[in-house]
């Protein structure tokens, strides 16, 4: 069966979802085509059900959408669900808007599976407590750290969050627990603006992990940062991007493909 798929946000320029799922249908012989969507700031159900009505059958959400995506949606899945945010979005047969939300696997197995970065008994802090950190929060508690704490801007929003989750800490990006983390993971949309949040020195354990769910072929300002704080492990999103997108082409297709090889054509 071959269908039209798509990626929608602002800005979506820079996304390599077409890309990725190009290189996936080549590996596995499905049939599809797919695009990028712009969508003005207020107005996203417009375009997306613009979308569907001209026969598209899946489109991925990324910001700043996830959370209109998560309202727009018909029915939702288990993790859509909690995490409030949707990245998935599928047409199903009875006509209805399915959403899932892939990003807490996706960056689960791109830690786990590609980097070798530990959650288990780690001091994890998470910096911005928007969708991006709720599409991830339950699939970091899943592995186990002995720690975590959400740092957000608004220290509200970080408290809001914090407490859908038992033993979940929560404070502003200017009052960070003073003690240190083995894993450090951006949320924030800052990267693609070329900023980033201001951290106070200290923060990371030396030898510690920093992962930036934002991708680019350069250095993220996060990424400067973890590197000048002397982070054994510093990443990019591009791992993360290439894993939920996989898990967005079985949800769509049935069809799991292999990741490796696409990063590796990534990164190439």
């Amino acid at each position: 069966m071959k269908g039209h798929y798509a990626v929608v946000g602002n800005p979506i320029e820079h996304s390599k979802s077409p890309q990725i799922h190009a290189m996936f249908a080549e590996q596995t012989g499905e049939q599809l085509s797919y695009g990028r969507l712009w969508a003005p700031q207020d107005n996203f159900a417009a375009v997306a059900r613009a979308f569907f009505c001209g026969g598209g059958l899946g489109l991925n959400v990324t910001v700043p959408f996830k959370e209109e995506a998560w309202q727009f949606a018909n029915k939702l899945s288990e993790r859509a669900h909690f995490a409030e945010a949707v990245n998935t979005l599928r047409c199903d047969d009875d006509g209805l808007l399915w959403g899932d939300n892939t990003d807490g696997v996706g960056l689960y197995r791109d830690l786990h599976d590609n980097l070798g970065i530990a959650i288990e008994a780690q001091r994890v802090l998470i910096l911005g407590a928007g969708g991006a950190a709720r599409g991830i929060l339950a699939d970091i508690l899943a592995g186990e750290p002995s720690e975590v704490v959400i740092a957000n801007r608004t220290a509200h929003r970080a408290d809001e969050l914090a407490q859908r989750f038992e033993g979940v800490g929560s404070c502003g990006l200017d009052n960070i627990p003073g003690r240190q983390f083995d894993l450090i993971i951006n949320t924030t949309a800052a990267g693609l603006q070329g900023s980033m949040p201001a951290l106070a020195d200290g923060l990371l354990r030396h030898g510690g992990a920093c992962y930036d769910l934002v991708y680019s072929d350069t250095d993220t300002p996060f990424m400067e940062w973890a590197r000048r704080h002397h982070a054994g492990q510093v990443a990019d999103g591009l791992g993360m991007l290439v894993e939920q997108a996989a898990e967005s082409f079985f949800l769509w297709r049935g069809v799991r493909p292999d990741t490796q090889p696409v990063i590796g054509a990534l990164r190439g």
